[in-house]
């Protein structure tokens, strides 16, 4: 809570706060007026209080009654009363909050704080063993400076805080509101610690809530000071204030986890400034930020269409999910705004809000969301409680200003097809990402979706891959059919200022493979990883240790080995399933010689007058792959030019074994008789059968394998 006179400040704060996670989140330098050099700090690890493992529910008084009389120990009495009489403690609202002007304007003697007698004749603690008496737990308000934030001027707690922080465990208060005014321009850091510390002396376990408007980014340092830490300046009961203080919350995902939130301020639903429908997209959105629920409403006349939308316990449990994951943006484009959010046990919470005058439809899909992978999805909405299901498409028509929230629920997941698979192409089951959506075969850019550029790891270009950003996690469901995975791992290069990051890769929760810290001047560097009966691959980017700018981690060339090879035994290759074939006339043809363009017109298999009853006809330039599994020895072949090449053709016949070549024929005209070519192909993966033109062109260049045996097993 902050004075009027300290509006402006505020705003610059905020706008310098938001111009900071551009400029900072992203490789792209931001100009701008107002500027801050975002903190390099990784993200502290939360207090160790065993508090706020999920964020905080509860009242606070502020919003609705300021410093009026009215503000007094009846008051608060009653709102302890309306939250077991109305259901709003079994809905999870626990923390009965006093704000600023509890307190005499000046300490006692021995410097202690002293409760106003006319708000609270029977002192602080007579109100606190009432709150405790329902169940409930109680909390009030200090400033990390000499006065607190109202004009009148109440005692600060700068310079006392292990006096006020043991009065008030005294007392039995579990909850410590800690505002900025007055500070007398002393480093914030200090302060705050300061009273955190005295908090942790007195034994008693007090939730602390830091409350500096995000002036100094607390969400680099806060985390292991107190619980949650406001992100933005004060919020009003307007459209416009919440969607604002929103958009600068949203940003600051990465920071959040259980025992310390990022915190947008105050619930403003019910205090008639916005219409339900608003209300319910500042409910719905803060829940999807893992917001402490703070009311700040007055309880005692609450219309039922208030009391509603503060009991959805649908949306209250997306809030209070234990996984302890904020929701992030997926797409943001002409006011249609959709978030997502992880929860525990693989669901997902959806948001499509509306934040344009009229309604709009809104859609996205279950990948996109972080949920891909399954065939089908079941739907809640959070709101009007319909169910419905989908095989992937999530959309809904939204009226103006308003939220529709969907909790989905995936199906049985989708192993990948048998062969060699690009990760790029294949559903993930889930995705979290540090800034920005994950992107396919293109790095990650700055915050929208598909604003990266080709994969580049220190001069190395890829086609496919995934570009992510630092702290990032994408899961695949495997079903035990995989047996491995090979990637190339490394710092993008559009990173203009040092970026380091370690990538892991994990097979059913234990770690196979780890980079180490790898940076932006590196080259790249080769993962593998055995994934033979594990049921899910994930793969994690995590900071270098020196925070998350600029940590744009590029996962390239990512392949994925799944399925069982071809029977034991020898094989006609023309028998199997090529996993790819390209041919540079027609089609690649079974047991027949290429022939022209159509399919099917060529003939018995014939080089220099020799004939074979099975092979493959192709025509340069050919490349036709097949996937082993690893369980392949050899395979022999006769090669050559068909004879109805007549005088001419010239080609090279070439075998691969994972990309390695492993036979070669040289140049073979249609004069030569068939040349024997025999390969290794012991723990392969992957066959490649290559036909290139013999140096004059493809002219006639009706390339046969003839006999082509494969020995697996």
């Amino acid at each position: 809570m902050q004075p009027e006179r300290h509006t402006i400040r505020q705003r610059l704060a905020a706008l310098a706060a938001s111009l900071a996670l551009i400029t900072g989140g992203g490789a792209l330098a931001a100009t701008a007026a107002v500027t801050v050099q975002l903190a390099t700090a990784a993200p502290a690890a939360a207090v160790d209080n065993g508090l706020a493992l999920t964020p905080q529910m509860g009242f606070n008084n502020w919003n609705s009654t300021h410093c009026r009389a009215e503000f007094n120990e009846t008051m608060v009495k009653g709102i302890a009363d309306i939250f077991v009489s109305q259901g709003l403690k079994s809905a999870g609202y626990s923390y009965v909050n006093i704000d600023d002007c509890w307190a005499l304007p000046n300490r006692d003697a021995a410097g202690n704080l002293v409760p106003d007698p006319a708000r609270f004749p029977n002192g602080i603690k007579a109100v606190a063993d009432y709150v405790h008496s329902k169940g409930l737990k109680f909390g009030l308000y200090s400033s990390a400076g000499t006065k607190t934030c109202d004009t009148l001027g109440f005692p600060g707690g700068l310079g006392h805080e292990q006096q006020d922080a043991n009065l008030w465990a005294s007392w039995g208060v579990d909850y410590l509101k800690y505002d900025n005014c007055n500070n007398t321009g002393a480093d914030a850091q200090t302060r705050y610690k300061a009273m955190g510390d005295a908090l942790k002396a007195t034994g008693r376990p007090i939730l602390y809530s830091i409350c500096e408007w995000g002036s100094n980014q607390p969400w680099n340092w806060a985390a292991n000071v107190g619980n949650s830490w406001r992100t933005t300046g004060d919020i009003s009961d307007s459209w416009s204030s919440m969607i604002g203080i929103a958009h600068q919350n949203q940003s600051l995902a990465p920071y959040a986890k259980p025992g310390a939130w990022n915190d947008p301020d105050m619930l403003e639903v019910g205090n008639g400034g916005m219409t339900d429908t608003e209300y319910r997209t500042h409910f719905s959105l803060w829940s999807q930020m893992a917001a402490p629920l703070l009311i700040g409403s007055d309880l005692r006349s609450a219309s039922a269409a208030t009391l509603a939308i503060l009991k959805n316990t649908d949306v209250i449990a997306v809030d209070q999910d234990s996984l302890g994951k904020q929701g992030t943006v997926v797409s943001n484009s002409g006011g249609k705004v959709v978030m997502t959010k992880a929860l525990a046990g693989g669901d997902r919470s959806v948001t499509l809000t509306n934040e344009s005058g009229s309604a709009q439809t809104i859609s996205t899909t279950a990948e996109a969301a972080g949920i891909g992978g399954a065939s089908s999805y079941a739907l809640k909405d959070l709101w009007s409680k319909q169910t419905s299901s989908t095989t992937g498409t999530i959309s809904a028509t939204v009226p103006a200003h308003g939220t529709v929230m969907f909790r989905v629920t995936p199906g049985s997941p989708v192993p990948p097809p048998t062969g060699i698979n690009q990760l790029s192409d294949l559903p993930w089951t889930s995705a979290t990402n540090g800034w920005g959506p994950v992107e396919r075969d293109h790095s990650n850019g700055e915050q929208a979706a598909g604003d990266g550029r080709t994969l580049t790891i220190n001069g190395t270009t890829y086609a496919k891959g995934l570009g992510t950003h630092a702290p990032s996690e994408i899961s695949y469901y495997l079903g035990g059919s995989c047996r491995s995975v090979n990637v190339d791992v490394g710092v993008d290069d559009e990173v203009s200022s040092p970026g380091t990051v370690i990538f892991q890769l994990y097979r059913d929760g234990t770690k196979v493979a780890d980079s180490g810290v790898r940076s932006a001047s590196d080259g790249p560097k080769h993962l593998t990883a055995d994934l033979t009966g594990g049921s899910r691959l994930k793969l994690v980017v995590t900071d270098g240790g020196d925070g998350i700018n600029y940590d744009h981690a590029d996962w390239a060339d990512a392949k994925l080995a799944c399925g069982s090879g071809p029977a034991a035994g020898t094989s006609a290759l023309s028998d199997l399933n090529w996993t790819s074939a390209a041919n540079g006339w027609g089609p690649v043809e079974r047991d027949h010689s290429n022939g022209e363009q159509p399919a099917g017109d060529g003939r018995t298999l014939t080089i220099n007058g020799a004939t074979y009853a099975k092979g493959l006809g192709t025509h340069a330039a050919s490349a036709v792959t097949y996937y082993l599994g690893g369980t392949c020895t050899s395979l022999t072949t006769d090669v050559g030019v068909d004879d109805e090449s007549a005088t001419n053709g010239s080609v090279v016949f070439q075998i691969f074994r994972d990309g390695t070549k492993v036979a070669d024929s040289g140049l073979v005209t249609v004069s030569d008789a068939a040349k024997h070519l025999t390969a290794d192909l012991t723990g392969g993966l992957e066959l490649k059968l290559v036909v290139t033109d013999g140096g004059n062109g493809n002219t006639s260049d009706h390339a046969d394998w003839a006999l082509p045996r494969l020995t697996c097993g």
